[in-house]
C-alpha cells in the first residue's frame, strides 16, 4: 500500500478559496497603489511612473500586498472552518495586552489604516523622481497644517515612516497566522479528545455486554 506524500494531497475547498481570496486582495492592493502613482503623475507616461515606483518602493508595494493578502487568507480560512472554538470566550472580559490584541485582531481597521499610512508616506519618496506630482501640492500645504518643523520631519523621514507602517501591516499578518494556528491546534485537540471518549464508551459497552452474556450462561 503506497503512502501518499502530504505535499501531493489535493487542497481542500476551504484552503483553495482562502488562497484565492488572499491572492485577489493582494493583487488589488498592489494595483491600487500603482494606479494612484499613475493618476498623480500626469507629466510622465504610465510605464515610466510604474517603473520608478517599483524601483524605489518595490519592497513597500510587495510587502503591503503580501501582508494584506495573508490577513485575508487567514480570515477567510477561519470563516470556512465554521463556528470558532473561541466564540465561547468572546464575551469574557479581557484585560491588559490581551484586550489590545483582541481589538486589533478582530477588525481590519487598524491594519487598513497602517496600509494607508505606509502608502501615503511612500509616495513622498517618489516626488524627487518626477512621480506623484500632485503630492507637491500636499507638501506645500504641510507647513500651514502641521508647522514647518513637523513638515520637514515628515518629508525627510518619509521612507522610514513608510517602513514603520509596513512593519505594522506585517505584524498584523503574523498575528492573524498565529491565531489561525491556535484555532487549528484547539480543533485537533478537541477531535482527539472526542475520539478517545468514543473509544472509552465503546470499550465500556462491550464489557457490559460480555458480562451480561456470561451471567445468562451461568443461570
Amino acid at each position: 500500500m503506497m503512502i501518499r506524500n502530504p505535499i501531493q494531497r489535493p487542497l481542500s475547498y476551504n484552503t483553495r478559496k482562502a488562497i484565492l481570496n488572499g491572492l485577489i486582495v493582494g493583487v488589488i492592493t498592489a494595483v491600487v497603489y500603482l494606479t494612484v502613482v499613475v493618476v498623480t503623475t500626469p507629466n510622465l507616461p504610465a510605464s515610466a511612473a510604474i517603473n520608478a515606483a517599483l524601483t524605489v518602493n518595490g519592497i513597500i508595494i510587495v510587502g503591503l500586498a503580501v501582508g494584506v493578502g495573508v490577513q485575508v487568507f487567514a480570515s477567510s480560512y477561519t470563516k470556512g472552518l465554521g463556528c470558532r472554538l473561541g466564540d465561547r470566550r468572546k464575551y469574557a472580559p479581557k484585560k491588559g495586552i490581551r484586550k489590545f490584541f483582541s481589538r486589533s485582531g478582530s477588525s481590519g481597521g487598524s491594519s487598513g489604516g497602517s496600509t494607508a499610512i505606509s502608502s501615503f508616506f511612500s509616495f513622498f519618496s517618489l516626488v524627487p523622481l518626477g512621480c506623484c506630482g500632485s503630492w507637491l501640492f500636499i507638501l506645500s500645504m504641510l507647513p500651514s497644517v502641521f508647522g514647518g518643523t513637523l513638515s520637514v520631519v515628515l518629508i525627510d523621514y518619509s521612507s522610514l515612516l513608510s517602513y514603520v507602517g509596513l512593519s505594522v501591516v506585517i505584524g498584523f499578518a503574523a498575528l492573524a497566522v498565529l491565531r489561525l494556528r491556535k484555532e487549528l491546534n484547539e480543533r485537533a485537540m478537541l477531535a482527539r479528545r472526542n475520539q478517545n471518549s468514543n473509544n472509552d464508551n465503546t470499550g465500556a459497552g462491550e464489557t457490559s455486554i460480555s458480562e451480561k452474556v456470561g451471567g445468562e450462561r451461568s443461570n
